[in-house]
């Protein structure tokens, strides 16, 4: 059987894997039986990259009555009817984020026993619900999200921290819809898939303390506002914690997580004539280092045929963090596999893709990039340095200038990283 050619593979396994978290697949299944609510209203409020796609979703699969507000990052509105869609900054939340949240915040108030809040969150939540506790400022936020962004935390780090400044997340958003029952349709874009961390857990209640926070702020060195230092050192940034009755009658499901992207990927390459393997669905670590121990791994498959036989396909997910040290133009995946291109020195068998499912890494309209072996090569004949790059966090601009970069718009979904390396059998020995 004749193998599919390694780069336009890797390329539809990224696309199999985005396909496969679209809300229009995913969110109907979960959506409350038609006639359910008797004599109660269904309010529909959410956050994060993919809400207004899943919004979509809702008002196209449900026949009743419906209102609702959620907040989406710019550029991925999509049309709806009954739900307004408002866009604002993400991953550094700006007043049109914290406007609507404020809004999202009153659209819950006042409701009834016999009400249903339909709230829908995605990855990207946290900093498009930025409203403050009392006390502290947007500008404090902004700060903080900087900081945390620029620390190397991990994302169940830096939510454990936002949890304890917001007026919404850490539960706070079901606690205000009580006593109304709540239902939120979860897309994960987190390691482990815990609710909590998705956007900050706004639905759901929070085990951990102001003293966690402060503890995350001291281990990666944070610089605090005085203002958010005194919410957290006074114990006035409590969230809603397990055992709370006014979470009672708030429920989660979880409609895509990156899992279920890896399989579906998986499929593709298995039908393409590759064996397949799934490292994991939620690997941390620094991005630098993450690619060194993959691109070992490559060489160790490559070589030796250990742990597994090229030809080949490993698949990955998760969120890596990048400790901010350069002035480049970075995100997690392209450092992850610039420090794979560096490790793997060009071997003439392996390629890889590295992209977020959000169509997002780091701060840029950039998903990630693609590596083969004459990466190195050609960076080096155009008189790139591929060690400087990866030393000021520069992978955007390492593989846009050598015309590598992947580009897809707004993808509507968000189900984290997309790792794939893809490794060719050896050419037979003459005989």
């Amino acid at each position: 059987m004749s193998l599919a050619p390694p780069h336009p593979l890797l390329r539809r396994l990224f696309d199999a894997a985005v396909a496969s978290a679209q809300p229009a697949l995913c969110v109907p299944p979960h959506l409350p039986a038609p006639g359910s609510l008797g004599r109660g209203r269904l309010i529909v409020v959410g956050a994060g990259k993919a809400s207004a796609a899943m919004a979509q979703s809702v008002e196209r699969h449900w026949d009743g009555a419906l209102s609702g507000l959620v907040v989406t990052r710019y550029g991925h509105a999509v049309p709806c009817e009954r739900i307004e869609i408002v866009e604002a900054a993400h991953p550094v939340p700006d007043a049109a984020g914290l406007a609507a949240a404020q809004r999202i915040l009153q659209r819950v108030q006042d409701l009834s026993e016999d009400d249903l809040v339909l709230c829908l969150i995605s990855g990207g939540g946290s900093a498009l619900l930025p409203l403050p506790l009392p006390g502290l400022t947007l500008a404090d936020k902004q700060a903080v999200h900087r900081a945390l962004l620029a620390s190397g935390a991990s994302i169940g780090e830096m939510n454990c921290v936002r949890r304890h400044l917001s007026a919404l997340k850490g539960g706070r958003l079901a606690a205000a819809c009580h006593p109304a029952r709540v239902l939120t349709l979860l897309l994960s874009d987190v390691p482990g898939d815990h609710p909590i961390d998705i956007a900050s857990g706004p639905t759901v209640a929070d085990p951990t303390t102001c003293e966690d926070a402060l503890a995350i702020v001291r281990r990666h060195g944070i610089a605090l506002p005085p203002a958010v230092r005194e919410v957290l050192e006074s114990g006035a940034g409590e969230s809603i914690k397990p055992g709370d009755p006014r979470l009672v009658r708030a429920q989660t499901r979880l409609v895509a997580a990156p899992q279920q992207a890896l399989e579906a990927a998986a499929a593709v390459a298995r039908k393409a004539g590759y064996a397949v393997h799934i490292l994991g669905d939620a690997l941390e670590g620094e991005a630098r280092d993450v690619g060194k121990v993959l691109g070992g791994i490559a060489r160790q498959v490559a070589e030796r045929g250990q742990p597994f036989t090229p030809p080949c396909v490993l698949l990955s997910g998760g969120e890596t963090t990048v400790t901010v040290r350069g002035d480049g133009r970075g995100g997690r995946n392209v450092e992850c596999l610039l420090s794979l291109a560096l490790a793997v020195q060009g071997h003439p068998r392996i390629h890889a893709l590295m992209a977020d499912t959000d169509g997002v890494d780091g701060q840029e309209e950039i998903a990630g990039a693609t590596l083969g072996p004459d990466t190195l090569t050609r960076a080096w004949a155009a008189g790139l340095r591929p060690a400087d790059h990866l030393a000021r966090n520069d992978g955007h601009g390492f593989f846009e200038a050598l015309g590598d970069e992947i580009r897809t718009g707004p993808t509507l979904t968000n189900v984290n990283d997309f790792r794939a390396i893809l490794i060719e059998a050896a050419d037979p020995s003459p005989p």
